[in-house]
């Protein structure tokens, strides 16, 4: 690796090769470009998309598509008030041109209550179903008698409002990500210039990142859906922004030290590439843990994340450090770095948090882990799963259907289940589907396949779709036909088969993606002890996070709950972005500790790196906060769980907890490597030299 390095080393921060990385990119940029603008051509936006693979509902909608050639999603219209008959009458009419050929809109169907009126409406899914859903609303809300409220939903309004929440989700969060970034990095660096480059460098990186997933997803099947894709440009900006934080931090030190900045990057990128490497793969390798998640939505996320991290890096070990050394030292004004001017202050604030931590390590550590373990007992409260209705902040139309019919209708009738079995079968199927308690009913009739072969029946439940009652319904119906070889699906039947598979993959997923990263940490320290301590406190930190979240999900924010797939994306995004801090803290901790001692090599490198880790602290969480304004509920928690956990990371674990640790634990932090032996001989070879008490205190003399 330390070849590679130097090889890597050699080309930006070399007096040719500098213009060399430059065009690289530059054509590279212009050549592929505008492939990054079609991503959105390959996003996956089907059901299945978001189910587990091999569950019983997504083989259900599978199956659904041998049915005909012109396959049917309905959207359902509700009446309610005096005077909906003639309203509902009216409205039959203006639908009929919107149906496909063959079907043909339901006649009003009276609520037992005769309170509403339910008209069933047939959209070709092949057509584009939400400018078909947004004229329906327009016909529908025209000419409403006063008090006649009418609300479009079913499956195909349900469709366009979660579309709605993605639609210029990618250009929306960029705009918004940049301008985060863009005012955090002024705000770091206090420079009119210096912030340009990091910005423009992840603007090459996601350029590259858009570019190769989409053509992994074209050629080599990579699974990419509007969630992934929004959550990837996010992750972009944030990693790479931390990267370049971090290597222009090394890079102006070492400004202070030589006279030529072609040598003082190559200097930077030795010392700081195997950091900025180990963080990387860390990421990438925890987030492609993902892969062997069941939610086809997770495995999206981790893999398309993993390319991501992996673009990030690359921009920001060569176009960055090629635009730094171009532009020269005067690119830092006001504040340039000149050659042999001490890099830092005598005394910062973070030399006098090491100071205070160096005094009571055992107090520090202790009450560290006190109050990161207060805030992780607010997890056992969590309420877990969302209804449709509550996946929203702001409550769409569809949801407001929902309610409507819930309140006039049994509730699952706006969204039946569906059987698919066997045609010489359904009679039996039916028979006993009917007498399942919790079946309103089962619907006259049933599709069939071209074939004949096999048939599909609608059943309509007692309650509402996402209700745990319509849960429960639907295992009933599965034990009763499963015996005859039939398949139970349908919205009720994806959210049970969600909601299992995200408990199966918490018990897959973590311990894979923990001993992945603890892997990194051996590889990176050759050490065991503090390896397996770092990862100890990102899993404290993950769950005081999620505590907290819990917290302000609960009281402030108004959640109902959390949603099923937050623990383990909150998990595997805290474990693998947690644990940079904790790489960039003690890459510079050893590297110190073999010239300084262990004590001394401690507070240098909480000092050197405090303020750099900080600023990266700060920026990373701030881009995931960007998701809490969106409208959707999953979206907002993943950013508030993350961005609190960064947090967490970067003031508390990384600040005091790690280095009260390293130092209450001495030497022995690094058993049993060869830092351990070194520091073990260093000890003696001072105890030789002199044994008396003043001497073993220069020794162990804070930095």
């Amino acid at each position: 690796m330390r070849a590679l390095l130097k090889r890597v080393a050699r080309a930006p921060g070399g007096r040719r090769g500098k213009w060399l990385v430059l065009a690289a990119w530059l054509i590279v940029a212009v050549a592929l470009g505008p492939l990054a603008g079609k991503l959105g051509d390959v996003e996956d936006t089907s059901a299945n998309a978001f189910l587990p693979r091999g569950a019983e509902s997504a083989r259900v909608n599978t199956e659904l598509e041998k049915f005909r050639t012109d396959t049917v999603m309905p959207a359902v219209v509700v009446y309610t008030g005096e005077g909906a008959d003639a309203k509902a009458a009216a409205d039959r009419t203006a639908f009929a041109p919107f149906v496909p050929a063959g079907e043909e809109v339901s006649q009003p169907i009276p609520s037992d209550d005769g309170q509403a009126l339910m008209t069933v409406v047939p959209l070709d899914s092949e057509d584009d179903i939400t400018d078909t859903i947004d004229k329906l609303r327009d016909i529908a809300g025209a000419n409403a008698p006063p008090g006649v409220d009418v609300e479009v939903g079913g499956p195909a309004g349900s469709l366009t409002d979660q579309v709605a929440v993605f639609d210029g989700l990618d250009s929306t969060l960029l705009l918004a990500t940049a301008l985060v970034v863009a005012v955090l990095l002024l705000i770091t660096y206090r420079s009119p210039v210096l912030w340009l480059l990091p910005l423009l460098s992840v603007g090459f990186a996601a350029v590259l990142t858009q570019v190769s997933t989409y053509l992994l997803a074209q050629h080599a099947g990579l699974p990419v859906n509007p969630q992934s894709a929004g959550v990837l440009m996010v992750l972009v900006f944030g990693v790479g922004t931390d990267y370049a934080l971090l290597l222009i931090a090394r890079y102006r030190e070492e400004l202070h030290r030589h006279a030529d900045r072609h040598e003082a990057m190559r200097i930077a990128l030795r010392r700081s590439g195997p950091a900025i490497l180990a963080s990387a793969g860390t990421v990438a390798v925890g987030l492609a843990c993902l892969a062997f998640a069941d939610i086809d939505s997770s495995r999206s996320l981790g893999l398309v994340g993993a390319i991501g991290v992996v673009c990030a890096f690359l921009a920001m070990v060569t176009v960055l450090p090629a635009l730094l050394v171009i532009t020269g030292r005067w690119v830092f004004w006001p504040f340039v770095p000149h050659h042999g001017t001490p890099a830092r202050k005598a005394r910062t604030v973070w030399s006098r948090i090491g100071t205070a931590v160096a005094r009571r390590p055992r107090w520090s550590w202790m009450m560290s882990v006190a109050a990161t373990g207060v805030l992780a007992l607010s997890a056992a409260g969590i309420s877990m799963g969302l209804t449709q209705a509550e996946m929203f902040q702001d409550k769409p139309e569809s949801v407001v259907a929902q309610e409507r019919i819930a309140a006039h209708y049994p509730s699952g009738a706006s969204d039946p289940a569906k059987i698919v079995t066997s045609t010489d079968r359904a009679e039996a199927i039916r028979t006993a589907a009917a007498e399942v308690d919790g079946v309103a009913r089962v619907e006259d009739g049933g599709d069939r396949t071209p074939d004949g072969q096999l048939t599909t029946l609608s059943v309509v439940l007692q309650d509402a779709p996402d209700s745990k009652a319509a849960k429960d319904t639907i295992d009933e119906l599965r034990d009763a036909v499963a015996p005859m070889d039939a398949l139970v699906g349908g919205t009720t039947a994806q959210t049970l088969d969600t909601q299992r598979a995200a408990d199966r993959d918490l018990t897959t997923v973590i311990p894979i993606v923990l001993l992945v990263v603890l892997g990194v940490l051996i590889w990176l320290l050759r050490a065991l002890v503090a390896p397996l301590l770092l990862l100890a406190t990102v899993v404290l930190s993950y769950f005081a996070a999620l505590g907290a979240s819990n917290l302000l999900f609960e009281h402030v924010l108004g959640f109902a709950g959390v949603d099923w797939s937050i623990p383990l994306l909150g998990f595997v995004f805290l474990v693998a972005l947690g644990i940079d801090y904790n790489i960039f803290l003690m890459h510079r901790v050893k590297e110190e500790a073999a010239r300084l001692g262990h004590t001394r090599g401690v507070l240098e490198g909480l000092t050197s790196t405090g303020g750099v880790i900080t600023s990266a602290g700060v920026v990373l969480a701030a881009t995931f906060a960007v998701f809490a304004g969106l409208p959707l509920v999953t979206m907002a928690q993943m950013g508030v769980l993350v961005g609190i956990g960064v947090l967490l990371d970067t003031f508390i674990v990384r600040t005091v907890l790690v280095p009260a640790l390293a130092l209450d634990l001495g030497r022995r932090f690094w058993w049993p490597g060869k830092l351990f032996r070194h520091l073990g001989a260093r000890d003696r070879a001072a105890a030789g030299s002199d044994t008396s008490p003043s001497a073993r205190d220069q020794a162990h003399e804070p930095a």
